[in-house]
């Protein structure tokens, strides 16, 4: 297999399958141990080979389509929806709720059935892993309602994380913003984000948590005007500034970004895309000499 144009050093057969779109990493292994992926006309039957972009890779006879740009979304996922693509208890899922049109994505980590809010959505496996590693740093900022008495004083030991039932959790700062009635208002940031973290931390403490929105994930926010159920794709600019050119490509391998119209609103593109008015230039050696002042003495 060529592995030499554009230096592009070749990625796992699976993972060009589902950067294409077509599935996921894991139904492309399967395809490939069935003996329906080929590559430059020879049949494979192991997912251990690395392809490249010149590499002719088809399935069931079909080439495999371009691989897609990447793409990332924010989408406030409503209570009730399980993360995942199926679910065996049949309940319904974040997945199978989005509209017409959208291309295969996975989430950028997950809210459990009763949270709601921020989800982020990719189409790009790589940029997926990514920004879910804590080494990013990246703080998770939620909106939490529990009920009963909380004492802030058990809020400031927070930020030298905690232990619950065996389990170390790491810094989680957490601020008391408004009682109503018998219930508080908190806001909690973390960047491990470990499975049902604030729910265990809070029920530690005795605070049964009744709502809990995921309102930042990174520098990506929900915003006022997303609804439950709404979904908006982040403009490839914006995606350039925040992850940086050469961390993409990196995240993404082949990817070349470009400008497309996104499924932003109108006011959105416009403050981030609106191109600068700049000065016209004036070439030195033409600009009028400023005439000589005269002093009054």
């Amino acid at each position: 297999m060529s592995q030499e144009k554009s230096g592009f050093a070749g990625e796992r057969i699976a993972k060009a399958i589902a950067r294409a779109g077509v599935c996921s990493r894991r139904d492309a292994e399967a395809m490939i141990l069935e003996g329906r992926v080929s590559v430059n006309g020879k049949k494979i039957t192991s997912p251990a080979l690395n392809v490249a972009e010149n590499d002719d890779i088809r399935i069931d006879g079909k080439p495999l389509p371009a691989a897609e740009r990447t793409r990332l979304f924010r989408y406030y996922k409503p209570r009730g929806l399980v993360t995942t693509a199926k679910d065996p208890q049949g309940r319904p899922t974040v997945f199978a709720s989005l509209p017409a049109g959208m291309p295969r994505v996975i989430s950028v980590g997950r809210l459990d059935l009763n949270s709601e809010g921020l989800l982020l959505l990719t189409n790009d496996g790589g940029l997926a892993r990514r920004l879910e590693l804590p080494s990013t740093g990246w703080v998770r900022r939620y909106r939490v309602r529990v009920h009963g008495e909380v004492d802030e004083t058990q809020l400031r030991q927070l930020a030298k994380g905690i232990e619950v039932e065996g389990v170390r959790y790491g810094a989680v700062q957490a601020t008391l913003d408004r009682k109503q009635g018998d219930n508080v208002w908190l806001t909690m940031s973390l960047t491990e984000g470990k499975n049902r973290e604030i729910r265990k931390i809070c029920g530690h403490f005795g605070w049964p948590v009744s709502r809990l929105i995921r309102v930042a994930y990174g520098p990506f926010q929900l915003g006022s005007h997303l609804n439950p159920g709404d979904i908006e794709e982040v403009p490839a600019k914006v995606l350039r500034e925040q992850l940086g050119q050469k961390q993409v490509r990196q995240v993404s391998g082949q990817l070349k970004l470009k400008q497309t119209p996104s499924a932003a609103p109108a006011k959105e593109r416009a403050s981030v895309d609106r191109p600068r008015k700049d000065k016209p230039r004036v070439d030195e050696r033409h600009k009028p000499r400023p005439k000589a002042r005269r002093h009054a003495h």
